[in-house]
């Protein structure tokens, strides 16, 4: 007994002993509180910083939900689903928006972060890994006669289907179509990765016998026919729109501008409109639509949550430093008084 005893003691070595050398971290008063101060001035000054650089980029933003009434009334008929309608939505750029543009559009009360909807996706069928995977896509699996949906899922049957194209007036009479691009809207892993078209020299070929959404009008291989490089999963309007937003008020980067002829440095001042395919259904559910123009910085947009957040972090620091320290001081002077008494 004693033998079996002995042979389930760990073996005498430090690190089963627990012997090993260490060292204990004993920091006095004065190294915390130079700590709370650094790190309360650092996100202080941050946040400072954060907020100013938002401020200093230029953003316009058109609601177009009640503009183009007559076409949402035409559109959400399910009789007239098929009928195009065009809007256009003037506007008027009073200041200049120097270097490169961005293009968005934003929407209000559609709330992409609903559980069933996130998970309502393939994807092994995005990879283009097995593109007849359609298990996951819930309650958009197959059409009304039975073929596999490509893509599935109610992410992609909800797609922003919306056409939109900016015109410059450069005069009463001459109106100029701001050129713009489809091209680099998506982050490299999400178009070299993660969204991937199967292996085949045509895709219309690859996705015989597959179906389209209920609510496209184009299927899949056939979004962007004037750029194979962005046909298909890998077509960036697309890929945007499946990256879900966290928020039920979101924009998504649309276009972004072409930097030439009239437009070398930016968008001048001036008159402009939007002319608007009008394809997407708001009122439905009680949303709102827009369209961005923003210029950005080296930490991107105007949202100005991150400049908050670090500084609202830093005043907070801050004022836990000086409560520590007057907490210390106090103790400081009842251990002296004490020792004198």
């Amino acid at each position: 007994m004693e033998m079996m005893h002995l042979s389930r003691l760990p073996e005498n070595t430090a690190l089963k002993q627990q012997t090993l050398p260490a060292y204990q971290l004993n920091l006095s008063a004065s190294a915390v509180l130079s700590i709370f101060f650094a790190t309360g001035g650092f996100c202080l000054c941050m946040g400072i910083v954060l907020l100013m650089s938002a401020k200093s980029t230029k953003e316009i933003e058109i609601n177009y939900t009640n503009m183009c009434a007559n076409c949402a009334q035409l559109r959400e008929n399910s009789s007239n689903f098929d009928k195009e309608c065009i809007c256009l939505v003037p506007f008027y750029l009073p200041e200049k928006m120097e270097g490169n543009v961005y293009m968005y559009y934003k929407l209000y009360g559609f709330y992409q972060n609903l559980y069933r909807y996130i998970l309502s996706r393939s994807n092994s069928q995005l990879v283009g890994k097995n593109i007849w995977d359609v298990q996951s896509c819930s309650p958009f699996q197959l059409s009304h006669n039975s073929t596999p949906i490509i893509p599935c899922g109610a992410i992609a049957n909800s797609i922003f289907n919306d056409t939109i194209t900016l015109l410059y007036t450069l005069n009463s009479s001459i109106h100029i179509q701001v050129p713009l691009l489809k091209s680099g809207l998506t982050w490299w892993t999400d178009k070299y990765v993660k969204f991937r078209n199967p292996r085949s020299s045509d895709l219309a070929s690859a996705f015989a016998g597959s179906s389209k959404p209920l609510h496209w009008a184009k299927p899949i291989y056939e979004l962007d026919t004037d750029d194979p490089g962005n046909n298909g999963f890998v077509n960036e309007d697309f890929i945007v729109w499946m990256r879900t937003a966290a928020f039920p008020t979101f924009k998504k980067l649309y276009r972004r501008l072409n930097r030439v002829h009239y437009f070398v440095e930016g968008l001048p001042a001036g008159n402009y409109s939007f002319n608007i395919s009008y394809n997407y259904p708001v009122t439905v559910f009680h949303g709102e639509k827009s369209v961005v123009l923003s210029t950005l910085t080296w930490i991107g947009g105007s949202g100005h949550f991150l400049g908050l957040t670090y500084t609202v972090t830093g005043a907070l620091t801050l004022l836990a430093s000086f409560a520590i320290l007057a907490i210390h001081l106090m103790l400081k002077r009842s251990k002296i008084s004490f020792l004198y008494e």
